[in-house]
């Protein structure tokens, strides 16, 4: 029996489904509704994360391994309390639910962002950027978005489990890329593109195919128990932005971003936003995080998971047009929105 926490999220509710194409038990928490589109044959458990007693109940003598996939991703100030409740008191309580019950094997989604190498990756020559490893290690002393310290404090507690006993793996996705929810993570990129802005920031984006990710979770967790104690980037490469939008509004055949919108100009937008979000309460369209992410050249190295599984990563252009295959047979597309 598998345990999956996060199983309606984009990255569990695909584990989910190539957890059941190997013909495994599974047993999903969920706290909304269950999604027509789930996997079939998952025992689903409501309750919430932080519920410590429904946790350790609901993991029974026959659960051999918990994926804890449930997590907050957000970088609006509203939402700082709620990424320490959900990213580190959550993973808190997976992690002593398993240690409640000795043999359990735990693989744990992070997220690049826990790296602490935004502004590590270092320009070597010749514009060679030194992709950014496993190896990265957080600068306390540096400022942080409160997703990124909400990860980081999230995989200090997975590695306090492993101090204690017990055998656990981590993953660090980038953008993970999916037919998701358009309004949720970083499906709300395909969604920029299909409402076709005219507007773009410059910079890199990292990402990865959301079906990687299961086959890598799979492999590291199930096939190779060997590992413990170890954490993989997963990422298939970086594209600049530009490029990601015009490849991504293609495969949705709409009209992609064509200005680039200066770092002063970005600056100014984020701080207007935020005092719109404080006079009305609003979430902010953009935020200081989100404005600066990407400036800076970052690529982040998957040769050492490579190296453990020897599975490859899917192109972006494959990626791209099986989400846009995906959002439209989902009837996800919302009507187009000329921006001028």
């Amino acid at each position: 029996m598998i345990f999956v926490t996060g199983g309606t999220g984009l990255i569990g509710s695909f584990l989910l489904h190539a957890l059941r194409a190997r013909g495994l038990a599974v047993r999903a928490l969920h706290r909304g509704q269950v999604p027509t589109r789930a996997a079939r044959g998952v025992e689903w458990v409501a309750g919430d994360l932080l519920d410590t007693e429904l946790l350790r109940s609901v993991l029974t003598p026959e659960v051999s391994h918990v994926f804890h996939c449930a997590g907050l991703v957000s970088y609006a100030p509203q939402d700082e309390d709620a990424l320490l409740a959900v990213n580190v008191q959550g993973t808190a309580a997976v992690v002593d639910a398993c240690l409640a019950h000795p043999g359990i094997r735990l693989a744990h989604v992070s997220s690049v962002a826990a790296l602490g190498g935004a502004g590590a990756s270092e320009t070597v020559g010749a514009g060679i950027i030194q992709p950014i490893t496993e190896k990265a290690t957080w600068d306390l002393g540096a400022a942080h978005p409160a997703y990124a310290t909400s990860k980081y404090l999230g995989e200090l507690e997975v590695w306090r489990g492993v101090a204690e006993g017990l055998s656990a793996v981590i993953v660090n996705p980038s953008v993970v890329l999916g037919p998701g929810d358009w309004h949720r993570s970083s499906t709300r990129l395909l969604r920029y593109a299909h409402q076709q802005h005219r507007f773009y920031t410059r910079g890199l984006v990292n990402f990865v195919d959301v079906r990687d990710v299961a086959a890598q979770l799979l492999a590291l967790a199930l096939d190779h128990p060997e590992i413990s104690g170890e954490r993989y980037i997963l990422s298939a490469e970086a594209v600049p932005l530009a490029d990601f939008f015009q490849q991504a509004a293609a495969a949705m055949h709409r009209r992609p971003p064509s200005v680039a919108v200066p770092d002063w100009a970005a600056e100014v937008i984020w701080r207007l936003e935020h005092a719109r979000a404080v006079l009305t309460g609003a979430r902010p369209l953009i935020t200081r995080d989100t404005a600066r992410a990407g400036r800076q050249p970052v690529v982040y190295a998957h040769t050492k998971v490579q190296g453990a599984t020897d599975l490859g990563f899917r192109s972006l252009a494959e990626t791209l047009t099986w989400c846009a295959a995906g959002l439209a047979q989902n009837h996800a597309a919302p009507a187009a929105v000329i921006r001028h």
